[in-house]
């Protein structure tokens, strides 16, 4: 049998660097490709990777996040996740056509760090639940 706290710890660590990733890859790729031009022949700008990320964390998020709320039964944990991925999927989607790279930047960086938030809680959380 699988131990859910092991399961949770490991999902929470990637949730939690897989946002971070997607906050850092927003914010150094446009100084990266100012400082040194060669680098857009390494394709760091292409949108696909905010998607590819997305397709990462999200599965992670809702699985990891899932599990920790049977073990903590905390639903704001699991509410506010959810609602930092819903922002991620917005930002990679439409945030660039509705309000331009501005919104699209900002949008990844506040998603990001509210989906981190709540894993860096759900961990607290079940670690709390678990020694009880």
């Amino acid at each position: 049998m699988i131990n859910p706290l092991f399961t949770v710890t490991a999902g929470d660590k990637a949730a939690i660097g897989l946002s971070l990733a997607c906050a850092l890859h927003c914010l150094m790729v446009p100084l990266l490709l100012t400082l040194f031009p060669p680098t857009m022949l390494l394709g760091l700008q292409d949108e696909r990777i905010h998607l590819a990320l997305l397709a990462l964390i999200i599965p992670i998020s809702v699985f990891t996040l899932t599990l920790g709320c049977r073990l903590h039964r905390s639903v704001s944990v699991a509410a506010s996740g959810v609602t930092g991925v819903g922002i991620l999927i917005f930002s990679a989607l439409a945030g660039h056509e509705v309000g331009g790279h501005t919104l699209e930047t900002v949008g990844t960086i506040l998603g990001s760090g509210i989906v981190a938030g709540s894993h860096i809680l759900n961990f607290k959380s079940c670690r709390a639940a678990h020694a009880c």
